[in-house]
């Protein structure tokens, strides 16, 4: 989406921040103030929103991987490390995990959940859009609950097919469309309780609005996996968790 100024020049590239209509260039700031933010009661709001459920959709997501001893795994936008976690104990002595976010907060929590559980695993402070690793690389590549925060999807998601090698699949943990009957008791959660959660536990009740916003504009199932195809990916599929309040995409490089 491009503005333009009265004189007819083109303006910034614009985006969405939520509901928000922002400058490209505000929302990497914006997204990295919310996660500043929470980064550190990240994991206790997860628990307390979802119900435990997150752990549920995530184990769903790592045995859906497939990892192996020996593989290589990327977790991009990997935040407190749950994924890299479960991964580095499957791929042995002689694979490799990389935990890989944009965000400083975010990714020092990674760290010292890895290092009290003994996994001294390689860091990247990195923008998705332009992953620092070569060609052909990775085995595996997930995000979870971190594209729709990213501006531009259709980069990331090319970026995450470069690095995996062919055969290699990526995995896509994110919110959904939720089964339309339960919409009315979703919105009056996500729009009511979430904000209310944030400000009693955390203090910030608008990043939670956010939160609630983001996954409203987030593309649906069949939007994603159209994206993913576009990127290059094939035998794309999906599976829809809790009547689709989340789904995982899963895709091939060929």
């Amino acid at each position: 989406m491009t503005d333009t100024d009265p004189d007819g020049a083109a303006a910034s590239q614009t985006t969405h921040f939520g509901f928000q209509t922002v400058a490209e260039e505000l929302k990497q700031k914006k997204v990295a103030d919310v996660f500043s933010s929470v980064a550190q009661k990240y994991d206790l709001m997860n628990d307390l929103m979802s119900l435990g459920l997150h752990r549920l959709w995530k184990t769903f997501t790592i045995r859906l991987a497939g990892v192996r001893e020996g593989d290589r795994v990327l977790d991009v936008a990997g935040g407190t490390a749950d994924l890299s976690l479960a991964f580095a104990r499957r791929v042995g002595e002689s694979g490799q995990v990389w935990l890989t976010d944009i965000n400083h907060a975010m990714l020092a929590r990674g760290r010292d959940r890895l290092i009290d559980k003994g996994h001294a695993l390689p860091l990247a402070q990195c923008d998705a859009e332009k992953l620092p690793f070569p060609d052909d690389h990775f085995d595996c590549v997930t995000v979870a609950f971190g594209l729709r925060n990213m501006t531009h999807k259709e980069t990331a998601l090319a970026e995450m097919r470069r690095v995996l090698r062919p055969g290699g699949r990526l995995l896509v943990l994110e919110f959904s469309r939720v089964w339309k009957p339960l919409s009315p008791f979703y919105d009056l959660y996500s729009f009511k309780l979430l904000p209310w959660m944030g400000a009693r536990i955390v203090g910030d009740p608008d990043s939670y609005r956010y939160l609630a916003e983001s996954i409203r504009m987030h593309p649906s199932q069949q939007e994603l996996k159209a994206m993913m195809e576009s990127a290059g990916l094939g035998k794309v599929d999906y599976f829809n968790l809790s009547a689709g309040i989340v789904a995982v995409h899963r895709g091939y490089k060929l």
